[in-house]
């Protein structure tokens, strides 16, 4: 079965335009083990993955499904307030798993690979233009236009031998590191426990505008070129 989803989405060709290939489209999954239709999301989502260099997968785990089952070791209070102004923004009738959400400006079903795909594909267009993301030693700097208030978020997250979950990057953190409203500012960033990502966001969970994945470990000053 994973075999057949990854050749899926190997053999879908996307178009990936020259000023958004530096920051990967962020696709954020809201699950929970207790949910029925999840290890199907997640085995769509691992297929993406694998499938393409052009993504990064965010997996939330909440826990309003904890009634049907055991408490969900992976669940935070971050993840339930992030997906409910995702149920404003699109404006759907409550939260349900297994979403998953496309910079912010898309969403479906994780669990239809073929909803995935076209919602990838239509996020792409759809997302703002123009802002920079790059790491600079021990932080990272972001310049560009902002049209109004803008949030900066850390997102600590498993990966490799620190995840062993069947989900993809499940998330461990998440620090708000600060509004931006345009222009280049520099941005020192926390010690990273696994993996570690930079978003910023339009405020109140609006479309993101940059998605910077970080290498693991501590983070330390890159040398001058």
């Amino acid at each position: 079965m994973k075999r057949l989803l990854a050749a899926l989405f190997v053999l879908s060709p996307v178009a990936v335009p020259a000023a958004q290939a530096e920051s990967p489209t962020l696709i954020e999954l809201f699950a929970s083990q207790n949910c029925r239709a999840c290890p199907k999301a997640h085995k769509t989502l691992k297929a993406v993955d694998e499938a393409r260099d052009d993504v990064l997968i965010l997996t939330w785990s909440v826990d309003y499904w904890d009634y049907l089952g055991g408490k969900d070791p992976m669940a935070m209070g971050e993840s339930k307030e992030r997906q409910r102004a995702y149920v404003d923004r699109f404006r759907l009738r409550g939260p349900y798993t297994p979403q998953t959400v496309y910079n912010g400006v898309e969403q479906c079903p994780g669990n239809k690979p073929g909803k995935v795909e076209s919602a990838i594909s239509k996020a792409r267009k759809e997302t703002p233009e123009g802002v920079r993301l790059v790491r600079k030693g021990d932080g990272v700097e972001l310049s560009g236009k902002a049209a109004g208030l803008t949030d900066i978020w850390y997102v600590d997250y498993l990966d490799g031998a620190d995840n062993t979950t069947d989900m993809v990057h499940p998330v461990t953190r998440v620090t708000a590191l600060g509004p931006w409203l345009g222009g280049r500012t520099s941005v020192t960033l926390p010690p990273c426990d696994s993996h570690c990502a930079v978003i910023v966001q339009e405020a109140g969970f609006g479309p993101v505008l940059a998605t910077l994945p970080l290498d693991p470990g501590p983070l330390s000053p890159l040398p001058e070129k």
